[in-house]
């Protein structure tokens, strides 16, 4: 059966709103907004003005984890300013996750990883929205829903077992650890199941969003962004992750932008795509969808 993945060429507050709405859910209790607070320096973070209206609307509190790479970003502290400075508290209580540290949650079926590391106040919300910003990410090819949901909401010490895909949880030494594209690749599949998975058996319903804008070949944890190398694509949404992280894909591959061989390139060369296949074998979702424009 094909994943539902609604569409909106349109990126504004509104719009936002709109594709939200299309779901007719209204999710439970304390809800957490997963979205990266972008690195000090960085510029294609997605921006107050956008999503704020979106999160108040939800009565939301915007998640983060710390970084394992050493910058503005790897202490609750430092964090909460770049939040701060890049306008996040304006809109929303900033939850640092892992600064009280973290917890492990089971990793089924993974050839790399045996367990995940993600923050400790994860365990205080009862609904949440993995709201993504798509562009390109230096190591991991792209970043969307998938990333958001690894990396992204695993603790500083989780990030470094899931960069070094199992090896290590130490920040310093997951950096200098070797290991296959392909294994990291599929480290990020598996942490970002296990969180899915665990919130299936804790009953907390997850909502996926994409805002394909600002595209650069670069991340937004990168603190020397690149300017956007392409057209902005719309808003994407889904229940279902993998088919929401292909529809950013098949939109890329389709576009007939001239700028899109750029982010291509970054994809392919880091091998991002083949994250789909490994997280539809995990059980993850579908790469199979049906697009409905609102």
């Amino acid at each position: 059966m094909k994943s539902k993945v609604y569409f909106s060429r349109q990126i504004t507050p509104d719009s936002l709103i709109k594709i939200y709405k299309a779901f007719g859910i209204d999710l439970p209790g304390k809800i957490g907004v997963k979205v990266s607070t972008g690195e000090a320096g960085a510029k294609g973070y997605l921006k107050a003005e956008l999503i704020g209206p979106f999160v108040k609307s939800l009565n939301g509190t915007i998640l983060e984890c710390n970084t394992a790479y050493p910058g503005a970003r790897n202490n609750a502290k430092d964090h909460i300013e770049v939040a701060k400075k890049h306008g996040f508290t304006s809109f929303a209580p900033v939850d640092i996750m892992d600064a009280e540290g973290d917890f492990k949650i089971s990793v089924k079926n993974g050839k790399h990883l045996k367990y995940d590391l993600i923050g400790k106040n994860f365990k205080n919300y009862d609904s949440f929205i993995n709201l993504a910003h798509g562009k390109g990410h230096a190591m991991g090819g792209f970043g969307a829903n998938l990333k958001n949901q690894s990396i992204g909401i695993a603790s500083r010490r989780g990030k470094a077992y899931i960069h070094s895909c199992g090896k290590t949880k130490s920040p310093k030494l997951c950096w200098v650890l070797k290991h296959q594209q392909i294994d990291f690749i599929e480290s990020m599949a598996e942490a970002a199941t296990a969180v899915a998975d665990y919130l299936k058996e804790q009953n907390k319903p997850i909502i996926y969003i994409t805002v394909m804008n600002a595209l650069s070949v670069d991340c937004d944890c990168d603190a020397n962004q690149g300017d956007p190398v392409m057209e902005d694509l719309g808003i994407v949404a889904s229940l279902d992750p993998v088919a929401n992280d292909q529809a950013f894909i098949d939109m890329i591959w389709h576009s007939k932008d001239p700028g899109a061989d750029k982010l291509k390139e970054r994809i392919d060369s880091r091998l991002g795509r083949e994250i789909l296949p490994y997280a539809e074998k995990l059980g993850l979702g579908s790469r199979e969808y049906e697009l409905e424009e609102i």
